[in-house]
């Protein structure tokens, strides 16, 4: 994903989209990240999870998966579904980099989280083309005076 700026409004409707399809699809847990494997935002909450290693590992995921489309002669698989004894996990593609990871147990079924998931990503699609858009000029422009990286120059010298 190409870098891009995150203010507490971005997150903040990103985690808001999250809420609202926790609550719609009954799951337990949502995760946005992206294909770097940076957590964006996540939503409810399961003890067991270690969303550090649950990000790599979808993110890994799909990086396989890719591999496996290519060989059937698809481009990606942009949706995956892992079914457990006690927890299941619904992995969709929102966009090129970002990544959505839905826990859900037998209290919903996989239907509802699919119609639900594909709602929000069109939701979150948005917030993303939004939050790409952001612009920040960095610490140079605060305070009118020389920016941090100019007096970092001034100090050791242009690199």
């Amino acid at each position: 994903m190409a870098d891009f700026v995150l203010f507490k409004e971005d997150v903040e409707r990103i985690q808001k989209s999250l809420s609202h399809l926790l609550t719609e699809s009954a799951a337990t847990y949502v995760m946005l990240i992206n294909k770097d494997v940076n957590l964006i935002a996540h939503v409810g909450f399961n003890s067991s999870i270690d969303a550090t290693s649950l990000a790599a590992l979808a993110a890994g995921s799909f990086a396989s998966t890719r591999a496996i489309a290519a060989l059937i002669g698809e481009t990606e698989f942009s949706v995956m579904f892992h079914q457990g004894a006690k927890e299941n996990i619904h992995i969709s593609l929102i966009d090129e980099d970002a990544i959505m990871v839905l826990i859900f147990d037998d209290r919903t079924n996989l239907g509802l989280v699919k119609m639900v998931a594909a709602q929000g990503k069109s939701k979150l699609v948005e917030i993303l083309m939004d939050v790409r858009g952001n612009q920040f000029s960095g610490l140079d422009d605060v305070g009118g005076g020389p920016g941090v990286s100019d007096r970092i120059d001034s100090m050791f010298g242009k690199i």
